[in-house]
């Protein structure tokens, strides 16, 4: 009976040891994060749903992978009006993602679209209660400053929200 307790006790502490590890490992991984969208409008001021429907392309743009595109702009804090596409991902190992399209006038955040890309049902639910609640939260807003809280409970929709902006602002940047 000693025997198979301490085998017990050896299992447990041989599990626990490899839930550590592979917590370790996963630490880094859950950051929230963001990239242009892979499309032909990424950082074209230009970009609109008329832009989008005439076939107009800037090739220089499109070019650039996610990484460079976002890395080779720096935020400027004055905007060029059009309409910015970025992918947002999260969770622990990036398997959420959001699409973002903000469209800047003035300045200003003249309209946001954000569509869901959940892992689990659980995602699902909070990514469309932050869908249906972001309009509210940032049309108006000023896009130099624009930083959301938790959005409708979402609170991993909204991180990867505010690195989707960020990388807006790079694009939208003069």
């Amino acid at each position: 009976m000693a025997r198979l307790n301490g085998r017990s006790q050896r299992a447990a502490s041989m599990a626990a040891l490899g839930l550590v590890a592979a917590s370790a490992l996963l630490a880094g991984c859950g950051e929230p994060s963001a990239v242009p969208m892979d499309d032909e409008y990424v950082g074209s001021g230009d970009e609109s749903s008329s832009a989008a429907s005439s076939g107009a392309s800037d090739s220089s743009s499109s070019a650039a992978s996610g990484s460079e595109a976002s890395s080779s702009k720096t935020d400027s804090g004055r905007y060029k009006d059009g309409t910015y596409a970025v992918k947002g991902e999260y969770g622990p190992v990036g398997e959420d993602t959001i699409d973002v399209s903000v469209t800047v006038s003035s300045g200003l955040v003249s309209d946001v679209q954000v569509v869901g890309h959940p892992f689990t049902t659980i995602s699902k639910k909070h990514q469309d209660a932050f869908i249906k609640a972001i309009p509210g939260v940032v049309k108006g807003k000023a896009l130099k400053t624009l930083k959301v809280d938790k959005v409708a409970g979402a609170s991993w929709t909204s991180e990867a929200f505010n690195k989707a902006l960020e990388v807006a602002r790079e694009q939208a940047s003069e």
